[in-house]
């Protein structure tokens, strides 16, 4: 074995040049370019997009879940928190889509900002997403239908067709997977065509969220946001509701519009933040818009707050027709309705129901073709996949994308998969706030000042940003990540010392929180880059640090099994990756070739010097 310093030095100097290869970088493009695609999309059909990716199925589920096991009628606020945490990760995206007008989301953002490897770990990330969350909308969209004819579908395969395997669904889900493939017919038909099919869904749905939300206010009764702890009881043992004895404060809470205290609010929150997740597919569409700039960063803030209204109004009225109590978890909105008598309009709902989730699909179908199609053409998979129809459409990729997902519903148990989808989400989240920090400090191309690290330095920084203002950013960047992982860790597991206020606990969460305000403050003293958009996110650091520790304390909640199988699919990528993207990106092809063009520029200029002097 060879120890010698030659032989370290020659394996640091591979270490070097991976590390330069996977950290290549995308050139910002802000035109966008000739991409091939007909720019076709206009503000209203982003809007129709984001609204029927974002208010899905969850809207007739969710409230009903949340306002019966964690906030009662507060639900209202849990959904308000939930909005504007949410609304921290759209403005992120928003600026992004005004500055790289581009297809591929998240993926994209990463492989301008901080490298290839990044945006390869971003993009497989939103894969696993898009497929899981189109396959469980698929399986949601069934059991709905089944529900109507009364659970026919479900009986006949149970009894014809049983897969009893661990891990396998009951029955191969047929009519699920066929859903999905003719779905992936009409996305692969043309965007145009699909945005016109969304917008005819999305307006069905939100005519009968209307009807919901006015009903609930004529039908309603105000009361049942203020029922007293004996009401609660009374009203249980009516609907013969069966719970230990003593007990009824840990079911049902006490009473009231905070019948769980704010913490349960809080903990609904974190529930209903999972409702405003489907606003990114709008940001993978890019390419396909009439006027992206603009149109990508008003579709994502406006589909967000049309969604906060429906998901606050149908909730303000599930609660009012119903005690929170006795709402029904899989169909809260039908048994209100029934609970005041209105047995007819269950069917409106169901209606409103299945218009939701195939726009749901549709919004998950729409972005995973896109960033699939965009990692192809980047040379990262698969070079196939890239290939676009004379209608402008990234066929290849919809169809094999739609495959993959219908394998899936067809064949295994999702139940055990959503949260593995749930990860992918967040993780693209997480690294576009990242990304959004690093662009907004990145060093001005016209400045050429370099600098050497200095505290005065640090504290009084110059007025244009350098590369050395650029590196502090990062290392403070990579100093807020930790402490945000230690104290969204601290936070989980130590909720109970701090609730009973625990010297330790406190003056630990204290210091934790006073360093990441001086590492907020001392981000906030560096020059930004002099590059503006035409949308931007305010308060930076600020809006960008708070998205990165909602996102991060979600996924630390996360259970184990979770993370093993999501390690398990990361490795998989990695191998991808290593094995065929890094030898066949186009991004790095390109920046060796100009390389080569540079140095052979010099190489003709020193030999033009050496048989000239007098030049």
């Amino acid at each position: 074995m060879d120890n010698s310093p030659l032989a370290c030095g020659s394996c640091w100097s591979k270490v070097q040049v991976l590390v330069q290869t996977v950290s290549v970088k995308k050139p910002i493009d802000p035109v966008g370019g000739d991409s091939g695609f007909s720019r076709r999309l206009s503000t209203i059909d982003l809007i129709g997009l984001g609204v029927g990716s974002t208010l899905g199925g969850g809207v007739y589920v969710l409230s009903g879940e949340v306002a019966r096991e964690a906030a009662g009628p507060s639900i209202v606020l849990s959904f308000l928190v939930a909005a504007v945490a949410s609304v921290f990760s759209a403005l992120c995206y928003a600026e992004f889509g005004a500055r790289v007008p581009k297809m591929g989301s998240a993926y994209l953002y990463t492989y301008v900002t901080v490298g290839e490897l990044w945006a390869f770990i971003t993009g497989w990330n939103l894969l696993l997403s898009y497929i899981i969350g189109t396959s469980s909308v698929a399986k949601a969209f069934t059991g709905a239908f089944d529900d109507l004819i009364d659970n026919a579908i479900d009986q006949t395969l149970e009894q014809h067709m049983p897969m009893n395997s661990p891990g396998l669904a009951p029955y191969p889900d047929f009519f699920s997977a066929a859903f999905v493939m003719l779905m992936a017919g009409v996305l692969a038909y043309g965007v145009k065509e699909s945005a016109i099919l969304n917008t005819i869904f999305t307006g069905l749905n939100v005519a009968v969220l209307i009807f919901i939300i006015i009903s609930g206010f004529v039908k309603g009764d105000i009361r049942n946001w203020r029922l007293s702890k004996t009401e609660l009881n009374y009203t249980a043992h009516i609907r013969n509701l069966s719970f230990p004895q003593n007990s009824s404060d840990s079911l049902f809470g006490s009473g009231g519009f905070f019948p769980f205290g704010f913490e349960g609010t809080l903990s609904g929150a974190a529930t209903c933040f999972y409702g405003f997740v489907g606003f990114d597919c709008i940001a993978t569409t890019g390419e396909e818009v009439e006027n992206p700039k603009k149109a990508v960063p008003q579709g994502i803030v406006v589909s967000l707050l049309l969604c906060f209204l429906a998901y606050f109004g149908v909730s303000a009225s599930l609660t009012l027709l119903m005690p929170y109590h006795l709402l029904d978890y899989h169909s809260p909105l039908p048994v209100a309705f029934e609970y005041v008598g209105w047995d007819p309009a269950k069917y409106v709902v169901a209606v409103g129901s299945l218009c939701a989730l195939s726009t749901s699909l549709l919004g998950a179908m729409l972005p995973m073709a896109r960033v699939l199609f965009a990692m192809a053409r980047d040379g990262l998979l698969f070079k196939p996949l890239s290939f676009v129809s004379s209608r402008q459409s990234p066929v290849l990729s919809t169809l094999v994308s739609g495959a993959v997902a219908a394998f899936m519903v067809l064949l295994f148990d999702l139940k055990a998969l959503v949260d593995l989808g749930s990860i992918g989400t967040i993780f693209a989240y997480t690294l576009v706030a990242v990304c959004i920090l690093v662009l907004r400090y990145r060093e001005d191309h016209f400045v050429r000042r370099r600098e050497d690290f200095s505290v005065m330095g640090l504290l009084i920084p110059p007025h244009k940003a350098t590369s050395r203002t650029s590196k502090n950013v990062r290392v403070l960047i990579i100093c807020i990540l930790l402490l945000v992982l230690v104290l969204s860790l601290l936070l989980s597991e130590a909720l109970v010392f701090l609730q009973s206020l625990k010297v330790w606990a406190v003056v630990l969460v204290s210091v934790l929180v006073f360093i990441l305000v001086l590492a907020m403050v001392l981000i906030w003293r560096q020059p930004q880059n002099s590059t503006r958009a035409s949308f931007m996110v305010p308060w930076v650091p600020l809006i960008p640090v708070l998205s990165l520790f909602i996102n991060i304390y979600l996924m630390v909640q996360f259970g184990a099994d979770t993370w093993i199988s999501y390690s398990v699919w990361m490795l998989l990528g990695l191998v991808i990756y290593f094995s065929y993207g890094l030898h066949h990106s186009t991004q790095r092809g390109q920046t060796h070739s100009a390389q080569e063009n540079f140095a052979r520029i010099i190489r003709n200029s020193v030999h033009f010097q050496n048989h000239n002097p007098a030049a």
